[in-house]
């Protein structure tokens, strides 16, 4: 059986793999992110991969990748490694992430010098463009091997405010919290940078996706304050000409300095910046 060849924009990228004949799925229900622009070559990647037995995630920039790994636990990042706003990433972005998931670089042969520098042994590796599906599979199988399947077992929680991912559903304490998917993301995001202040553009372009000026923000907010903070402490707070945060009123002080030295906290450009 001949490997599936890949290269950027050309016909052989659309084409759809069949699985083999009574061969049992691979990727164990793992979860993949692809960074790809490529529309083709994104589409011959997932389809295999999903094939495969992995369940995949797109997005075509390096900005995108991050936010993901904010929202959720990856096992393995495949990577167009010629995508323009890569160093921007590992420069001008910190989150937290809860973990350091294996990174696959597809890159050209001319590229691959600038990257083996970055490289961390055992949880980063290479395929030379254009990719053969063949060795993309044999490499993702290399790098999770021994890595336990991606779980939800930690529910995101502040205090006595706990999220279950898995439904999209909410609770203070033993009250549940009739949430809307907008105040629903809206939570997740202000609980995830707990102690931090998110300006109002900020939370636009993770609720809804662009900017919303007006009182779109104020009138979200205010919905889901008076949802949450029916028992003390408030953690929903206000910063007047910066944004909102989440945590109790004292912490206000330490949540301003960008969250340095959190515990068990990994920064994305370990994630995603420094190895892209």
């Amino acid at each position: 059986m001949h490997d599936t060849y890949a290269p950027y924009g050309s016909p052989a990228a659309v084409r759809r793999p069949r699985p083999p004949r009574g061969a049992p799925p691979r990727g164990d229900g793992r979860h993949v992110l692809l960074v790809v622009a490529d529309p083709a070559v994104a589409e011959l990647l997932s389809t295999t991969m999903r094939l495969a037995g992995y369940q995949v995630g797109i997005v075509p920039t390096g900005t995108e990748a991050v936010m993901c790994l904010l929202e959720r636990r990856y096992d393995l990042l495949i990577v167009d490694a010629t995508l323009p706003d890569l160093p921007g990433v590992g420069r001008n972005r910190r989150i937290v992430v809860m973990d350091r998931p294996p990174v696959l670089f597809m890159t050209p042969c001319e590229v691959l010098p600038a990257l083996m520098p970055r490289f961390d042994l055992g949880d980063v590796d290479y395929v030379v463009t254009p990719v053969r599906i063949g060795e993309v599979l044999d490499r993702a199988r290399v790098l999770l091997r021994g890595r336990e399947p991606g779980r939800s077992d930690t529910m995101p929680c502040y205090g006595d405010l706990v999220l279950d991912d898995s439904t999209c559903q909410a609770r203070r304490g033993v009250r549940a919290l009739d949430l809307t998917p907008a105040e629903y993301r809206l939570l997740r995001h202000l609980l995830v940078n707990s102690e931090r202040v998110l300006t109002k553009e900020q939370i636009s372009r993770y609720v809804w996706g662009d900017f919303r000026a007006g009182n779109a923000i104020e009138k979200l907010v205010s919905r889901l304050r008076r949802k949450v903070d029916q028992e003390e402490p408030a953690l929903i707070q206000t910063r007047r000409g910066f944004g909102y945060w989440l945590g109790k009123a004292e912490a206000e002080g330490e949540g301003e300095g960008g969250g340095e030295g959190e515990d068990g906290a990994v920064a994305v450009v370990d994630a995603v910046g420094a190895r892209l």
